[in-house]
């Protein structure tokens, strides 16, 4: 019995050791292939994307209007164009998204514009999504930031 209990606590004590496999410092980091982007997330310590294993998560890309523009549409090509070249860099693609939550400062104004440019990357069977009323964003010219979940699909 006492063999049994000590072999339960060294299996118990292995356990951390196990759970680190897959962790971000073994997984790929994607950083900006922007210069000045890349500083930036330098600066503030995050990634355009870290790949673990089959899972890839996409650090939140933030959708924002340009000067003299009134449509919403536009702000949210760009900003799917840019998380479908991420997840590309990463090895998927918009059929490999599993969960998707956006960060809006105006949901009733902003769903119907990111609806429509949301189905014309993702299409059937939908994934996961969330979306989430928000005071603010970083940069204030931010609309919606769009965070994603995908899985490389396996060969």
């Amino acid at each position: 019995m006492t063999v049994l209990r000590l072999g339960l606590a060294l299996a118990t004590l292995a356990l951390p050791a196990a759970a680190e496999a897959g962790s971000r410092q073994q997984a790929t980091i994607l950083m900006s292939d922007h210069p000045q982007a890349r500083k930036f997330q330098e600066d503030w310590g995050y990634a355009d994307a870290v790949v673990s294993g089959d899972m890839v998560y996409l650090s939140g890309v933030v959708a924002g209007v340009a000067p003299g523009e009134t449509d919403l549409k536009p702000a949210y090509d760009r900003a799917f164009r840019q998380m479908g070249k991420i997840l590309e860099r990463a090895g998927a693609s918009w059929d490999d998204v599993l969960d998707i939550t956006s960060f809006h400062t105006d949901l009733t104004t902003q769903m119907p514009a990111i609806v429509a440019v949301k189905k014309k990357y993702v299409v059937g069977p939908p994934p996961a999504w969330t979306a989430i009323q928000v005071s603010r964003l970083i940069p204030d010219a931010g609309i919606t930031e769009i965070k994603i979940v995908a899985r490389k699909a396996k060969l």
